[in-house]
C-alpha cells in the first residue's frame, strides 16, 4: 500500500467518524419527540389512558359474562320438571351471569303466563345488555376525538412556528422552519394513534358483546320452548 492510499483511508475513517460524531447529538429518540409535541399532547395522553382503562374493564366484565356453563339450561330443566324450583334459582343465582340472571327471573316467574314471563326475561336481558354496553360509547368518543385534537395541536404548533419565524430578524434558519414544522406534526401522529387504537378497541368489543347477546337471545328462546314443553 502506497502512502497516498495511506492517507486515502486515514481520510475516509476520519471523516466518517465525524459524521457518526456529529449525528449522535442530533439523533431524536421517541420519548424525546412525545416530550417536544406541546400542551396539546397532555389530552392525548389522558384519552390513551382512558381508552386503556376502558378496554381492559369491558374485557374482564365480558370475560366474566361469557363463564356460564354449557350444562347450565338442561340442569335447570330437569330441576323444573321434578318441581324443585328453589334448588333451580339457587343454582342461577350461584352463577351470577348475564344468561343465568335471565334464567333465574324465568324460574322465579313459574306460575303467571307465559307472555309474562318472557317479558320478564326479557327485561332482564335489557338490563344485563345495558351494562355490557356501558362506556362503549366513551371509547367510539376516543375514536373519534383523539385524531381531531391532533390535527388541532398541529395547527397550534404551525401558528407558533410561523411567529417564531416572523419575530426572526434576516435569513430564516432552515432549522428553525424544520423543528417548528416537525414538533407541530407530532400531535397528528400521536392522535391517530391514539384514535386507532380506541376504534380497533371498540370494534372488538363490540363484536364481542353481540357475540354474548346472541347467545342470551337463543338461551331465552330455548327457556321458553322449556316452559311450553313443560
Amino acid at each position: 500500500m502506497t502512502l497516498l492510499q495511506t492517507l486515502s483511508t486515514t481520510d475516509s475513517l476520519a471523516s466518517m467518524d465525524s459524521l457518526a460524531a456529529g449525528a449522535s447529538p442530533d439523533s431524536i429518540g421517541l420519548l424525546d419527540l412525545l416530550i417536544k409535541g406541546g400542551y396539546m399532547m397532555i389530552p392525548l395522553y389522558l384519552l390513551f389512558i382512558l381508552a386503556i382503562f376502558i378496554f381492559v374493564q369491558k374485557l374482564i366484565t365480558i370475560n366474566k359474562a361469557a363463564k356460564t356453563p354449557d350444562h347450565l339450561l338442561d340442569q335447570v330443566k330437569v330441576l323444573v320438571q321434578s318441581g324443585q324450583i328453589e334448588k333451580a334459582k339457587l343454582m342461577c343465582a350461584g352463577e351470577n351471569t348475564p344468561v343465568a340472571n335471565m334464567i333465574a327471573k324465568g324460574v322465579d316467574r313459574i306460575g303467571s303466563p307465559l307472555k309474562n314471563i318472557e317479558v320478564s326475561i326479557e327485561n332482564v336481558g335489557k338490563i344485563e345488555i345495558y351494562k355490557l354496553e356501558k362506556n362503549l360509547g366513551l371509547l367510539a368518543t376516543v375514536s373519534g376525538a383523539a385524531p381531531m385534537i391532533g390535527f388541532l395541536g398541529t395547527v397550534t404548533g404551525m401558528i407558533q412556528a410561523f411567529i417564531s419565524i416572523a419575530q426572526e430578524e434576516g435569513m430564516v434558519s432552515p432549522k428553525l422552519l424544520s423543528m417548528g414544522i416537525y414538533e407541530a406534526m407530532i400531535t397528528t401522529a400521536a392522535g391517530l394513534v391514539v384514535g386507532i387504537i380506541a376504534y380497533l378497541g371498540y370494534n372488538y368489543l363490540v363484536t364481542q358483546v353481540s357475540k354474548l347477546v346472541h347467545n342470551m337471545e337463543y338461551t331465552s328462546v330455548e327457556f321458553i320452548d322449556l316452559l311450553q314443553d313443560k
